[in-house]
C-alpha cells in the first residue's frame, strides 16, 4: 500500500500566481542530475511536500518513487527523504516524473518549472492540461508511415579481422555527425576509445567481441548501424545480426584482398537475400591493383561489381578518388586524417579539393603518371565494365564498389552520402505460415536478434535488441510474445548508441529498439500486436566444436556464480549444458571458437567479481 513521508524544504526560485490546476511533466535525461529518479508515478495516496515562498505557500503532489539506492540529489533531496509511492497506476517508465502543484494558501500559486523542484533537475519541461492520460503517450505526435519507413537504413558491416571495420564504423558516425571525434580501436591514453567497442575486453585487445548497434540521424534519414566481430569465433553473435539488417557493406582490406572470414560473411549476407555494397580500405597504404580486387569478387563470388568511385594511386601515391557518377575527381590531403575539427573548420570540407574530370588543373594536381592510368582506366570501365542497375544491386546481383582509407578518412563521406541513394529501404519479411510482412503494415511486428546483459554495470541490466519488421512501435504498447503466447508491456524501450541508451517514444519498420529483459524474451522471440498471430522463421544456431566445464574458484561467491552463468549464458553467445551425471554440478560451457571461453572469464571476473577456472573436455560434437 501506498506510503508517505514529509519531503523536506526545497528552494524555488519562480512561481506564477494562478488558480488553475496544472500538470508539469519532466522528461529526465542521461545526465548524473537525473540518475536518482526511477519514477512510478503511484496511485492511492500522493506524497505531499509544502514549500514555502514570499507569495505564499505551495503543496506539491509528487508521484515518483526515488531510487532504492537513496541518492542525495545535489542537496536537494536528503537521505532521509526516500519515499516509496506504492504500487505503479500504469505509468511505468522510468524517465517520466510528474509534479502536480495547485493553489494553497492566501496568495497561492504554482510551480513555474518543474524542474526546479530537486527530483527531476535535467531535461526538458511540458505544461499540459491534468489528465488521466499517460502524459508521454500524448506528446508522441502523429508521424507519416510511409514516409518514416521510407527514411530507414539499416545496415551491417562485415569484414575479416583487421581489415578497418570499427575504424570506418567511428568514421561513419564522426561524418554523419554523431560523433565529435572519431575513436580509435587502440587508441592512446587520454585518446578516445571506439564508441562500438565500449566493453573493457574490446578496449584491451583493440577487436570487436560483440556486435553493437548504433543509431543516429543524417541528411533526413535515419540510419541503424551494425558493427559486428570480425573474429570467426564469433560467427554466430554475426550471423544473428545479419538478419536484422537490410543492406550489407562488405569491407576488404585493399592489400590482402578476400580474405577467409570475409568469404564466410558474404555467404551468410546472399543466403539473407542482402544488397551488398563492397568498401575497399587501406587504399593509403600498398595495395593490390583496382582492377584485380573487381576481378576476385567478380570470380569467387560470381557477382558482378560497379565501380563508383576509382583510387588514383595507392600507398605513398594516393591522391584520391575519382567520383564516376558525378564526373569529379575528390583530391585528399593528410590533413583530413587530423582528429577534431578546430573552430571554423567543416569536417565536410577539411583537407578535401573537388576537380571537375575535365579540369585543365587535373593533371598539374596528380603529376602526368597518375593522369594518363587514371584517363586509360576510366576509358576500360566506362566501356567494359557493367552498368549500374539499382534493382539488380537491391535484389543482391549487383555490387557497387568504393574504394577509400577510413583511417585518413578518404572517401568516407563520399561513400555514406552515395550509400543513401543506393541502398534499399527496410524489406518485407516472410513468417513461419508463409504470409508476408510489409514495413508498412499497420500492426507493429518484430524479433529479437540479441542479448546483452550489463550494459550498464550500475544496474546488472539485460537489454533485447529487437528489430522492428512493421507497423509503428510506441512506448508502452502491449504486444503478444509468440513462444509464450503471453502479452508483454514494452513500458522501457529505448534508441541505441553503443553502450549509451535514450528514452525512445516512437519507432518504424527498419528500427533496432532496446527492450529490458527481465527474463521475458529469448533470442529469435517473434513480439507482435494484432489478433492473428505471426511468427518469423527461427534464428538458427551454430554446432559448437569446443567443450569445457566451468569451476567457481571461490566457493563463497556462489550465488554470483550462478547468477554470472544464467545472465551471460542466456545471451547465446556460448551454449551451456551439464552433465548426466548427478553429482557434477558445474556447467559445461559449449562453444564455436576457443576465443569465447575467454571472454566469458573476464565477463565472470569482471562483471560478477568471480575468478574461474576452465576444464577442457575431449569432445568434438554435441547431440
Amino acid at each position: 500500500r501506498p506510503l508517505t513521508r514529509a519531503l523536506p524544504t526545497a528552494k524555488m526560485s519562480s512561481f506564477a500566481v494562478s488558480s488553475a490546476r496544472v500538470v508539469r511533466t519532466c522528461v529526465v535525461g542521461s545526465g548524473n542530475k537525473g540518475r536518482g529518479v526511477t519514477s512510478r508515478v503511484a496511485s492511492g495516496t500522493p506524497i505531499h511536500r509544502r514549500v514555502g515562498t514570499p507569495e505564499g505557500n505551495v503543496s506539491l503532489h509528487v508521484g515518483c518513487e526515488l531510487n532504492a539506492l537513496q541518492r542525495r540529489r545535489r542537496g536537494s533531496v536528503s537521505r532521509n527523504a526516500i519515499v516509496n509511492a506504492g504500487e505503479s497506476s500504469g505509468w511505468e517508465d522510468a524517465s517520466t516524473c510528474v509534479v502536480r502543484g495547485e493553489e494553497s494558501g492566501e496568495a497561492g500559486g504554482t510551480v513555474d518549472s518543474c524542474c526546479e523542484s530537486g527530483f527531476t533537475e535535467v531535461g526538458a519541461c511540458l505544461t499540459q492540461e491534468e489528465s488521466s492520460k499517460n502524459p508521454t503517450a500524448s506528446s508522441v505526435e502523429t508521424r507519416d508511415l510511409q514516409k518514416e519507413v521510407s527514411s530507414r537504413r539499416t545496415f551491417a558491416i562485415i569484414s575479416h579481422p583487421d581489415a578497418g571495420k570499427t575504424t570506418l564504423t567511428e568514421k561513419l558516425l564522426y561524418y554523419g555527425g554523431a560523433i565529435n571525434e572519431a575513436g580509435a580501436v587502440r587508441s592512446r591514453r587520454g585518446a578516445k576509445s571506439a564508441t562500438s567497442d565500449w566493453m573493457e575486453m574490446e578496449q584491451q585487445r583493440g577487436i570487436s567481441i560483440s556486435s553493437t548497434a548504433l543509431s543516429f540521424q543524417y541528411a533526413g534519414f535515419t540510419l541503424n548501424l551494425l558493427d559486428t566481430p570480425g573474429h570467426a569465433d564469433f560467427s554466430e553473435d554475426t550471423y544473428r545480426t545479419v538478419t536484422a539488417a537490410d543492406n550489407a557493406v562488405m569491407l576488404i582490406d585493399s592489400a590482402k584482398g578476400l580474405e577467409p572470414q570475409t568469404r564466410k560473411l558474404f555467404e551468410v549476407c546472399r543466403l539473407n537475400g542482402l544488397p551488398i555494397f563492397t568498401f575497399c580500405n587501406k587504399m593509403d597504404r600498398p595495395s593490390l591493383e583496382p582492377l584485380e580486387l573487381l576481378d576476385q569478387i567478380e570470380r569467387e563470388f560470381s557477382l558482378p561489381t560497379y565501380a563508383v568511385n576509382w583510387p588514383i594511386g595507392s600507398g605513398d601515391t594516393f591522391q584520391g578518388v575519382f567520383h564516376r557518377p558525378t564526373r569529379e575527381v575528390h583530391l585528399f590531403s593528410k590533413d583530413a586524417s587530423a582528429g577534431k575539427t578546430k573552430k571554423g573548420e567543416d569536417k565536410n570540407t577539411k583537407g578535401l579539393k573537388i576537380v571537375e574530370f575535365s579540369d585543365a588543373r587535373l593533371e598539374g594536381l596528380i603529376g602526368s603518371n597518375l593522369y594518363e592510368q587514371l584517363v586509360e582506366d576510366i576509358e576500360l570501365l566506362d566501356e567494359l565494365g557493367a552498368e549500374l542497375d539499382l534493382q539488380k544491386v537491391h535484389d543482391g546481383q549487383l555490387t557497387p564498389v568504393f574504394f577509400g582509407s577510413g583511417g585518413n578518412n578518404f572517401g568516407v563521406k563520399l561513400f555514406l552520402d552515395t550509400f543513401l541513394g543506393y541502398s534499399t529501404k527496410p524489406r518485407k519479411r516472410t513468417t513461419r505460415d508463409g504470409s508476408v510482412l510489409h514495413p508498412t503494415d499497420e500492426n507493429f511486428c518484430g524479433f529479437v536478434f540479441k542479448l546483452q546483459a550489463n550494459m550498464d554495470p550500475r544496474h546488472r541490466d539485460k537489454v533485447a535488441f529487437v528489430r522492428v519488421v512493421s507497423g509503428r512501435f510506441e512506448r508502452g504498447m502491449k504486444v503478444t510474445n509468440a513462444r509464450t503466447k503471453k502479452q508483454v508491456a514494452l513500458s522501457r524501450p529505448s534508441a541505441l548508441f553503443g553502450q549509451d541508451k535514450t528514452v525512445l517514444d516512437v519507432g518504424f519498420a527498419g528500427d533496432i529498439i532496446g527492450l529490458n529483459n527481465p527474463g521475458s524474451f529469448e533470442i529469435g522471440d517473434t513480439l507482435y500486436m494484432g489478433g492473428s498471430q505471426r511468427e518469423l522463421p527461427p534464428i538458427p544456431t551454430f554446432t559448437p566444436e569446443l567443450f569445457a566445464y566451468l569451476r567457481n574458484s571461490d566457493t563463497g561467491k556462489y550465488k554470483q556464480f550462478q547468477k554470472g552463468v544464467a545472465e551471460l549464458l542466456g545471451e547465446g553467445a556460448v551454449q551451456v549444458m551439464y552433465s548426466r551425471d548427478a553429482i557434477k554440478q558445474d556447467p559445461i560451457l559449449a562453444a564455436v571458437g576457443g576465443l569465447q571461453f575467454e571472454v566469458v572469464q573476464h565477463r565472470m571476473k569482471q562483471e560478477y567479481g568471480v575468478e574461474t577456472t576452465l576444464d577442457p573436455l575431449a569432445f568434438s560434437v554435441a547431440r
